[in-house]
């Protein structure tokens, strides 16, 4: 099985900044995309960035300029950093990964628990 596990969340004030890590484990061969989402109760989860295993980047247009994504492979983590942070920024922030474990011929999709990111204004 492979978990992901967040963590760097927080309450923060407006033009604050944070640092959020993903930390991938299990039995993991390969992992291809990672990407970041949020969701605000009541509302959809969004994607807010994602990284490719070429270190390829996209950003939704919303935190452009302000998000920076980024990956270690040799630690199968990926890190979210996030400056000049706003209000409508808060929100529960996942963690999403494509995996190929040992063994398998499939990638397969997870998901972390969430780390909860609050900015005041």
């Amino acid at each position: 099985q492979v978990q992901l596990v967040e963590s760097g969340g927080g309450l923060v004030q407006a033009g604050g900044s944070l640092r959020l890590s993903c930390l991938a484990s299990g039995s993991i061969w390969s992992i291809a995309t990672m990407a970041w989402y949020r969701q605000v109760p009541g509302t959809q989860r969004e994607r807010v960035a994602i990284i490719f295993s070429d270190s390829r980047t996209n950003y939704a247009d919303s935190v452009k300029g302000r998000f920076t994504i980024s990956r270690d492979n040799s630690k199968n983590m990926v890190t979210l950093q996030m400056n000049n942070l706003k209000p409508e920024d808060t929100g529960v922030y996942y963690c999403n990964a494509d995996v190929l474990r040992q063994s398998s011929v499939f990638q397969e999709n997870y998901w972390g628990q969430g780390t909860q990111v609050t900015v005041s204004s």
